[in-house]
Order: C-alpha cells, then structure tokens, then sequence
C-alpha cells in the first residue's frame, strides 16, 4: 500500500452515546476497525475508574462482534513505555479513548512512546476514536476546561496541548446540552485555529481524511472564524465581553458531511433548500 492509499480515520464523539440500544456511533467504530476482525484497545487514562469503565466498552464492543478487545490502563508517565502496551498498540485496528479529565491524558500520554506508537498507528490507517474527554483531546490545542452557559469572555476557557490527531481546529463536547457556544467562539479567538466543532452529546464526526460525516442524534456544529471582519481580542481584559463580527455557522445532523480544505459543508441537490430572500 502507498502512502495515498492510506485512509486517517477518526471518531470523535460528544459524550454520553448510547451504549445499550443500537449502538449507532460505538456500531461504526467498531465496524471502521475492521468489523468481526477488529482489535481494540480502550484507552482508560482520562478516568479514576478505570476498570469500571474499560469494562463497560468491553461488553458494548464484543457484542458488536469484535474479535479482540483489551483495556490499556496508564495511571503514571511511567506506564507510557510499558512494553504490553506498546505490543497491543502495535496489534491494534482501532484505539478508543474513554471520557473522564482530558488533562489526565496529556498529563499522563503526551510526548511518551505510546503517544508515539499510536500516532505510528494512526498514519498507517487504524482508526482512533474518543468520547467527551477523548474526543477534547484530539487537536493540538484543546479545551482542557471552561464555563458553560456564558457569552464568550477571554477568561472562561483554559486551553493546553492536545494530542493533535486533527491539528488547526477546537473540539468541545456535550455541546447543546451544556449550552458551550460562548466557550467555543472564546478558544477560537485565543489560539491561530478558524475551526471550531461543537459536538452534542450521542453524536460524532466521523473523519476520513478531509472531511468528516455527522452520526447520531444531535448536531455538530461549526464555527468558522476564517472571514472574520471584526474582533475586539486586542482591546479587552479577560473579563470583558468578546465580540466577533463576520464568523460563519453551520449546524450539522446526522448524514452531513463537510470539508476541512474548502470549509464547507457538502451539499448535493437532495439536500440543498433555497432560503427566500425578504421583499424589501
């Protein structure tokens, strides 16, 4: 296989997806990782309970069929050259990042040789996926935490290093239901990002390559900053109001797709509806 051959793939999902009925969004992880032959290894760092919750994947991805599955547990750095784990890295089809504090997995995988071998991985094809703080964790920068239900402030955001699966944008997750617009609209003007991606809950993008599809209930939903006419950033304190004139939004259901390189959504006759312009 040549190099454009390979596909990168991520599923990069908002919390709370449903793990007891259909199974839609872990349904497609499972089934991007190779189906009945998938090999996944669930990623527990984000968590204190790791067990508890490693199982619970465990249940959901063998009663999908898949082949083998196996929890990797990292509390320390340390563990970050552990030799098991660096030979189910490397056995791997797929890698699924749990939810809990994204700050522990920087904290504990960042610049460490699993971080290296999953990244190894990741550009050789296996799909990555990741739920609430696995899904933070998936750009370069990322929301390590913030307020919700506010209007954008400097100070209502704290970013960090991420593990740049999907570098240039901002994730944040549990979207609408923890009303995070003004959060995300706050990233987005601290950092050289023009991306942002509110994900709801029960609800993913999944991305091949550069662009990604909408799956689940809820929306995605896109801000982008790249035509931006008007910013106050330079002039405030970090308690004082944001303004952003000019950003563009786009609000993404199950089916949708958009493209990363021409920011736009991917729109066919089927799907595209002419708004009526007002009589002046």
């Amino acid at each position: 296989m040549v190099a454009s051959d390979i596909r990168r793939q991520l599923v990069i999902i908002g919390g709370a997806e449903d793990k007891e009925g259909d199974c839609q969004i872990l349904r497609e992880f499972v089934r991007y990782a190779g189906g009945t032959k998938a090999k996944i290894v669930i990623m527990t760092a984000a968590t204190e309970l790791p067990r508890e919750v490693g199982e619970n994947y465990i249940r959901v991805f063998e009663r999908l069929g898949a082949e083998d599955v196996r929890i990797l547990d990292t509390e320390t750095r340390e563990d970050g050259s552990s030799s098991t784990a660096l030979a189910a890295i490397n056995k791997a089809t797929g890698i699924f990042f749990t939810g809990g504090d994204q700050a522990r997995i920087t904290s504990i995988l960042k610049d460490t040789e699993i971080d290296a071998a999953i990244h190894q991985r990741f550009s050789e094809g296996i799909v990555i996926g990741g739920t609430s703080a696995g899904a933070a964790i998936m750009p370069d920068v990322m929301i390590i935490e913030g307020d919700s239900e506010t209007n954008p402030r400097m100070e209502i955001v704290d970013l960090g290093p991420g593990l740049a699966f999907l570098p240039g944008v901002v994730i944040d997750q549990h979207f609408s239901q923890r009303g995070r617009l003004g959060r995300l609209v706050a990233a987005l003007a601290q950092q050289p990002a023009v991306l942002g991606f509110g994900i709801d809950e029960n609800t993913a993008m999944v991305v091949t390559d550069n662009q990604f599809q909408v799956i689940g209930q809820g929306c995605v939903t896109v801000v982008d900053d790249s035509e931006v006419v008007h910013s106050n950033v330079g002039e405030i304190l970090k308690d004082e109001p944001l303004a952003v004139c000019g950003a563009k939004l786009h609000i993404l259901p199950h089916g949708y797709k958009f493209d990363f390189q021409t920011r736009k959504p991917i729109l066919d006759s089927r799907t595209v509806t002419t708004v009526p312009v007002p009589a002046a």
